[in-house]
């Protein structure tokens, strides 16, 4: 979204065109200023692209695309090796196989932690030198904010967890520290999905009142979660990024995370840090960061180099700078 923003400014200045690939259903919706193309089958197959390109760009280490014959410089951002650590036997090796087909087509890489960097050179070293670009996040502030539908929580006195609520997630440490937190108010957040169904009954058989979950929530919505919760928890074991902190970050919330991966190095000091996951002792950093809140202001200064704008100014100059074609 942001590079369609600056497309006439880059076409002015140095002559770019921006061509996305995309399913026809998102076809316009970045915007007049760049050039649509229909994603399609044929793709996963060596193939011309019908403009000879200076970069093409693959935005996932998992997409099934080729970049076409006809790009002169190729790279790929690479989110995590998750992988790595959640595999095992066959699916470990398979998944290692495809990962290495599809990134021996860079020329470069660019991994969005230094923690995912240090994992490529650790896991793949065969692999092409990686840039750390971090993700830039989206400042949800400025969203028009929605109340969801019947809640009924008290605004400013619960304590907030947004994810997909996979097992690396650790959620289950959260309903742990609930069952002896009884009077605090845990709200946990995420799209449907069997993982939830699962914590749901974990909440169930401890018999949790405390415990209550808002599913496939809007994106006004979540934002008014941000702004209306007591303090962000985020006690996930495997992250390449973690954007959730810092959107709770951008309205000046309280964010307690685990000292994991690559969550240090993204949060820094704006956050505290769990390593123990026993209930009682996660209840005890909770309770000592709300007794010295951040400010909005501050944390909104701090925060500019989580932005898009940055983000987008770094991969610009990847693009005029990578290498050309190997040999």
């Amino acid at each position: 979204m942001q590079f369609a923003r600056l497309a006439p400014q880059l076409k002015a200045e140095r002559n770019w065109h921006f061509h996305f690939i995309l399913p026809a259903q998102w076809h316009g919706l970045f915007g007049p200023d760049v050039q649509y193309h229909e994603l399609s089958d044929s793709m996963r197959l060596r193939h011309r692209f019908p403009v000879d390109l200076d970069v093409w760009h693959g935005l996932h280490q998992h997409m099934r695309y080729r970049p076409p014959v006809n790009s002169r410089r190729n790279i790929i951002t690479v989110h995590d090796l998750n992988h790595v650590y959640a595999k095992k036997g066959l699916s470990l090796w398979w998944q290692n196989m495809r990962l290495t087909r599809h990134l021996r087509r860079a020329h470069q890489l660019v991994a969005i932690s230094q923690f995912v960097a240090d994992d490529i050179r650790k896991h793949l070293p065969w692999a092409p030198p990686a840039t750390v670009i971090h993700n830039g996040v989206a400042d949800l502030t400025l969203v028009l904010q929605e109340k969801p539908p019947g809640f009924s929580l008290t605004e400013g006195d619960y304590l907030l967890h947004i994810s997909r609520m996979s097992p690396s997630k650790n959620v289950g440490s959260l309903i742990e520290m609930a069952a002896v937190w009884p009077e605090q108010d845990l709200l946990l957040v995420g799209p449907s999905s069997p993982e939830v169904q699962k914590h749901q009954e974990h909440v169930a058989r401890l018999g949790l009142r405390n415990v209550h979950f808002l599913l496939d929530v809007t994106e006004a919505q979540k934002a008014w979660l941000y702004a209306h919760c007591k303090a962000f928890l985020f006690p996930s074991l495997l992250e390449g990024f973690g954007l959730p902190p810092i959107e709770a970050m951008y309205f000046g919330k309280p964010v307690v995370v685990a000292r994991a991966t690559s969550l240090p190095e993204v949060c820094g000091e704006r956050a505290v840090y769990w390593t123990d996951f026993t209930p009682a002792s996660m209840k005890t950093v909770v309770v000592q960061e709300l007794m010295h809140p951040s400010t909005e202001e501050n944390e909104r200064i701090q925060l500019t180099d989580r932005s898009w704008t940055t983000a987008c100014e770094k991969y610009a100059k990847t693009y005029h700078n990578s290498p050309g074609r190997a040999s």
